[in-house]
């Protein structure tokens, strides 16, 4: 848990927690003026807070506004600060609040003219006043791997007034008094080097965010470079606390010393903001979730842990044999996941992240016939045991040891460098090999599981999910309950979610996917049929491919071949970004044409999709009313209110189509009531509405948490909690369908009931509107209309 325990589950009414939050993905198509137009129906929906992608300068165009250029100013492509200004306005006036993205590890460095810091850093070098800025070595030169060869240096032409050199649409500055001679002349006087691209893994000079050269990071650990890149956001906040709840951290494992700069972002924010960290936390082997440090003054994560909860609840454990023996059948191979994870955290140390490798083990105190290539393989060995994204020394000392006994086990040829790396960040917590390996092991985590692993061990893709434990077949009941009480009292004003910018899929894809661990012979079979019929270049792709196909169903070829281009480019098992194969690259994106032009095989699809989709939807409602209505702050991702099927970015950053989703709440507040059977997701808006609604106009009843067990011989397919009340007479129940392909084998509910707290019969269900009939009412009377309810008493 993290430092700051707010005194009741519902929030302190000393911190500015709204009491849901909806992300909207700003952009210059859905800018700050598209938003304010949506505020009324935020308002409407229940929302209690407008959830904002970064607001700063970004590069320009950006999609995402993760790659900042000026910190000074607001997107000017959003609309400007008056724009901006107009947006908090309307959320003022209609009770909600914001929560605001901040990116403090990088900045955009591709268009270098966009960004005057590092334009001025390139100029000037060691003499630049932004110097201090970047993580970069200014003793060499800074190198720019943006040739697409080397011998492309003869490419590079000066202005007409020799103030930049140009490499086709890209410039960069020259520094006073270096301009005379050609162009290759000119350069070799410069602060950096412009170099072969390849050249950026083995030997950049700067840190960069990941692998991603065009984000450089940012020393924000330097308190006037903290001043400097704050001032505009935090001036937001001081001028309207009372919309202004909080701010977001974007990825803070990637700063030098994320605990010294909460720390300080807290003291300039005050106590009552409300401040989140994007942190993942892992699950470790014991079954408990990793804590925040105890020493940060955050209140919570962006809640993947929660995500993690939820969807596998809805994941039938008893599938997970037949759902391996199909995935080993069809690759060919049996591979535990952390073998994978390790053979991918290797990959990423060994290419793609092998300068900061180097830079590591050049931070290694040295002994007497050391072996450069030894020492090195010791560092990227440490980095790939580590068992958390990173340690938090002095803190997460057990995570440090646990990661040196792994590597010294595996490698023990190694095992003596290995253990005085660790003799070394034990003795200086803050020096420089410590951040160093810190910094680094949450980006090989980050890149090898997340961004590798997670698109080649494959067998059931609906666990892939960041923060994700694929090995882990589903979450028991009483495992779910476990981990909402210890939310509910250790940090109830953390965010929840299902689904964010950078989940591999939508939480409805999920929803749907889980049916496959309850219909595991039905889908083995189709796997048979269509992996023969449509082969891809990769058994571990055609696995992934088929289980994307059926979760995010109906799919466009666009959408279809995107996806799997950048989800075969991700595993690097036959072709990659770095080095593509061109003859998988054109199989790869003719499969969607194939797949999608064979009507007997989009009948097969459409004939699967059929017999589970009303499952998945069943799945999706409860989930979302668990999330919802659980402990934490939900968010709910644009659009998600309707059901939603997407896959990893771009797909799941696609317009929103908003008149719809008013139409479609103007009806249900009209008195309509969707069928049960809706295929279209206006009773998921029916459920999402309700919830919100009832979080933000009665807050008391969202404190606490209690199982709630139903009896009967369909008990284990109910997962029911209380909230708000002293136990045995708490006032909100809620209520999902679990596990729905066996309910309904099994011939439904039967006589099956709910047995409600302190035995009341004054129950409302919020979602139909319809009382309920007495005190422990028949579950198939309960959930007759919908697989989910929840239940309310008087105030």
């Amino acid at each position: 848990m993290s430092g700051r325990i707010p005194s009741s589950g519902s929030g302190s009414a000393s911190l500015r927690v709204p009491s849901s939050t909806y992300r909207l993905q700003l952009s210059p198509e859905q800018d700050f003026a598209a938003a304010t137009d949506l505020v009324g129906y935020l308002g409407d929906l229940g929302a209690g807070a407008l959830y904002c992608s970064p607001l700063l300068q970004p590069s320009p165009g950006s999609m995402h506004g993760y790659d900042v250029v000026d910190p000074t100013k607001v997107n000017d492509e959003l609309g400007g600060e008056q724009a901006r200004v107009a947006l908090i306005g309307a959320l003022r006036e209609a009770g909600l609040k914001a929560l605001i993205d901040l990116v403090p590890n990088h900045m955009g460095v591709a268009v270098p003219e966009a960004n005057p810091s590092w334009w001025s850093l390139l100029q000037l070098g060691p003499e630049s006043p932004y110097a201090s800025w970047y993580d970069v070595d200014l003793s060499v030169p800074i190198l720019i791997p943006v040739l697409g060869s080397p011998e492309d240096v003869e490419k590079l032409e000066l202005s007409d007034d020799a103030s930049e050199l140009r490499y086709f649409e890209h410039r960069y500055p020259v520094a006073p008094g270096s301009a005379e001679g050609t162009a290759q002349e000119v350069h070799e006087r410069q602060h950096y080097r412009l170099v072969h691209w390849r050249r950026g893994n083995a030997e950049l000079t700067y840190r960069r965010f990941f692998d991603v050269s065009d984000l450089a990071a940012v020393r924000v650990d330097d308190p006037a470079v903290f001043d400097a890149t704050h001032a505009e956001v935090l001036r937001w906040v001081g001028a309207d606390p009372d919309v202004v709840a909080g701010l977001r951290i974007d990825h803070p494992d990637g700063l030098t010393a994320p605990g010294a700069y909460l720390l300080r972002l807290r003291e300039r924010l005050g106590d009552e903001a409300w401040l989140l960290v994007e942190k993942i936390t892992s699950l470790r082997a014991d079954g408990v979730t990793e804590a925040l440090p105890a020493s940060w003054p955050a209140d919570g994560t962006t809640g993947y842990d929660a995500l993690r909860e939820v969807c596998g609840l809805f994941v039938d454990p008893r599938g997970e044999s037949l759902i391996e023996q199909v995935a080993a059948e069809h690759t060919g191979q049996r591979q535990r996941l952390s073998v994978a994870e390790h053979t991918a955290k290797r990959l990423v140390t060994d290419e793609i992240l092998l300068a900061e490798v180097r830079r590591i083990a050049r931070l290694v105190p040295a002994e007497d016939g050391d072996d450069e290539a030894t020492v090195q393989d010791a560092v990227a060995e440490l980095l790939a045991a580590y068992p958390v994204y990173r340690s938090y020394l002095p803190e997460g000392r057990a995570d440090l040891e646990l990661a040196v006994d792994t590597a010294s086990t595996a490698r023990p040829e190694l095992a003596p460098v290995v253990r005085r790396i660790r003799a070394a960040m034990i003795a200086d917590p803050d020096g420089p090999l410590t951040l160093r390996v810190e910094q680094t092991s949450g980006m090989v985590t980050a890149k090898g599981v997340e961004d590798t692993t997670f698109y080649r061990w494959n067998r059931f893709v609906a666990l892939n999910e960041v923060g994700g434990k694929p090995d882990r077949f589903g979450v028991s009941p009483a495992e779910f309950h476990a981990a909402a009480a210890h939310r509910d009292a250790a940090t109830p004003v953390a965010m929840t979610t299902l689904s964010t910018h950078d989940t591999k899929r939508s939480e409805d894809v999920r929803a749907r996917l889980a049916v496959l661990s309850e219909l595991t012979a039905e889908w083995g079979a189709l796997l048979r049929t269509l992996s023969v019929r449509h082969p891809l270049p990769s058994p571990s792709l055609e696995l992934l491919a088929w289980q994307s196909v059926i979760g995010a169903w109906p799919l466009t070829e666009e959408r279809l071949g995107g996806y799997l281009t950048k989800a075969s480019k991700e595993a690097k098992l036959v072709t990659a970004h770095v080095d593509a194969n061109a003859e998988v690259d054109e199989q790869i994106a003719a499969w969607p044409a194939q797949v999608l032009g064979s009507a007997e095989t989009v009948a097969e699809i459409e004939s699967f999709v059929a017999q589970i989709d009303g499952h998945g939807r069943s799945n999706a409602l409860g989930q979302k009313l668990l999330q919802v209505a659980g402990p934490g702050v939900p968010d709910v991702y644009q659009g998600t209110e309707l059901f939603e099927y997407s896959l990893v970015d771009p797909d799941n950053r696609r317009p929103v189509e908003f008149p719809r989703r008013r139409e479609l709440l103007a009806r249900i507040d009209g008195g309509w009531l969707p069928p049960g059977d809706d295929p279209d997701g206006a009773s998921k808006l029916l459920v999402t509405a309700a919830a919100l609604r009832l979080r933000r106009f009665r807050p008391e009843l969202f404190d606490g948490y209690a199982p709630l067990p139903a009896a009967g011989p369909a008990a284990e397919h109910a997962v029911a909690f209380a909230r708000g009340g002293p136990a045995g007479r708490e006032r909100l129940v809620v209520v999902a369908t679990r596990l729905p392909v066996g309910l309904e084998a099994a011939g439904g509910w039967a006589d099956t009931v709910l047995p409600l707290p302190g035995g009341a019969s004054d129950w409302t269900d919020m979602v139909t509107g319809e009382a309920v009939v007495g005190s422990t009412p028949r579950m198939a009377d309960l959930l007759a209309r919908y697989p989910v309810a929840l239940l309310v008493r008087p105030a």
